[in-house]
């Protein structure tokens, strides 16, 4: 399992973000004894950075009773409640506020936070003091699936991106309802592999994003080297996308990240590579186009958890490499293992 002090820097390169000097010396000065602890600290410094240069406005919606038109007047609840004869309407009309989704979402899931028991007392009332900074107008609403998606779409620069991640990892790790005394429960989000296995993919594809100049990173559509009696036919193939390809003029090299507790599998009292993962990097190499003078490799990278592994294959006249990472070692080690990958 990932230890709490080299979460940061996964969380931060999964989100395309590089290490903020701040939020280091606010993480690195405290000891976390729950993943839950390092997002809450983190929210805690993103959310004051932001409240101080100001909250994000837009246009929202408004319905009011007003002695004057603006906007749109509402006809039934207007004549319904006999308003034209007092010289008012019901309208409907845009203002300008800070109550937009996001900020409903930071302030929502604070709330969240500031109840729940498994954050220790200072904690939660550094929580709470923080909420009294929020704007009135500003309502807390803790976002659905479909309304996270919707934040999605906008493509928030970088400060508001890094505060809905993190509100959506908390989101995430909370469990569905409250317990009996109203209090929120979270697990370990350590412990959901489908989350981890995304973190993991994420991270080390926006880490070479960030951290070298030698090749284009892209995550790639490779197309199956296939005929077909019916043109039609070959949309039924499965979609080959890589994880993360590495490529430069000289090399290209796909890069498979697995998120497995080990990459190696007992079979008839033998260790055996997982089959599904090596035959998925041999049809993305058998599949795909080099230019004149490129080699073409694979690698395939697993999290060392309970063995270390390190082997090279020759597969179809390609170099292969099936190897772990240790994430539990000292951040700038896993930093140059993960360099030394591409070397």
């Amino acid at each position: 399992m990932i230890p709490i002090r080299n979460l940061y820097y996964l969380l931060c390169y999964a989100w395309n973000r590089l290490p903020d000097p701040g939020e280091l010396q606010a993480t690195a000065t405290k000891e976390f004894h729950r993943p839950l602890e390092l997002l809450t600290r983190l929210l805690l410094t993103a959310t004051r950075r932001q409240l101080r240069q100001g909250l994000p406005v837009a246009y929202v919606e408004q319905v009011a009773e007003l002695p004057e038109l603006r906007g749109r007047v509402q006809l039934v609840p207007t004549i319904g409640r006999d308003l034209l004869r007092r010289g008012r309407a019901v309208c409907v009309f845009d203002e300008l506020s800070p109550d937009t989704p996001l900020a409903q979402l930071v302030l929502g899931t604070l709330q969240q936070l500031g109840r729940s028991r498994r954050l220790p007392p200072v904690l939660r009332q550094e929580v709470r003091a923080l909420l009294r900074r929020f704007p009135a107008a500003v309502a807390p609403a803790v976002s659905g699936a479909a309304a996270l998606r919707g934040l999605r779409r906008q493509r928030l620069p970088g400060p508001l991106a890094f505060l809905l991640n993190l509100c959506e990892l908390i989101q995430q790790s909370a469990l569905p309802a409250p317990d009996e005394a109203g209090t929120f429960r979270f697990r370990d989000f350590r412990r959901d592999e489908a989350l981890m296995a995304r973190l993991f993919e994420q991270f080390v594809r926006n880490f070479y994003r960030l951290e070298q100049r030698q090749f284009r990173v892209l995550s790639e559509t490779i197309q199956w080297q296939a005929a077909a009696a019916q043109p039609t036919d070959l949309a039924l193939l499965p979609a080959m996308i890589t994880d993360t390809t590495l490529e430069s003029p000289a090399r290209k090299i796909i890069l498979d990240t697995k998120y497995y507790a080990a990459a190696l599998r007992p079979r008839y009292d033998q260790q055996k590579l997982l089959a599904p993962h090596l035959y998925q990097l041999y049809a993305y190499l058998q599949n795909q186009p080099t230019r004149p003078g490129q080699q073409l490799e694979g690698i395939l990278l697993y999290p060392a958890a309970t063995q270390t592994l390190d082997v090279r294959y020759t597969l179809g006249g390609h170099p292969v490499r099936i190897v772990t990472i240790n994430l539990a070692q000292p951040w700038p080690r896993i930093a140059a293992d993960l360099l030394a990958l591409a070397q």
